[in-house]
């Protein structure tokens, strides 16, 4: 709502008027408090020197890549033409199900006990 009237106030020729929103809860900065050993501070401000970074740009950007590779891991994974195929008749052609299977099929969930 906020938006609409802040688009409709800020038009071009319908006497332009500027309006701050305030950024939401996921646009907001936090901060992370960190414990570390002297050497392991020492070796982080040296590498962050090296690329012409700030302590906590160089720890925001090198924490961020590593986040981006672990979930891209869980995600993302990369198969030969053989192993491809493979892997798609096993989707295409899953086994049939077992007695815990459907016993598991059977049962009410969690949520609606």
């Amino acid at each position: 709502m906020a938006k609409d009237r802040a688009a409709s106030l800020s038009r071009p020729g319908a006497g332009t008027v500027a309006v701050a929103e305030r950024p939401s809860a996921a646009e907001t900065k936090g901060s992370i408090n960190l414990r570390i050993e002297a050497h392991t501070r020492q070796l982080i401000d040296d590498a962050a020197a090296v690329l012409g970074k700030t302590r906590t740009e160089f720890m925001i950007d090198s924490a961020r890549k590593v986040a981006i590779d672990v979930l891209l891991d869980q995600r993302l994974f990369m198969l030969g033409p053989e192993r491809y195929d493979a892997f798609v008749h096993a989707l295409d052609n899953p086994p049939a199900p077992g007695p815990k299977l459907r016993s598991l099929l059977r049962r009410a969930p969690a949520w609606e006990k």
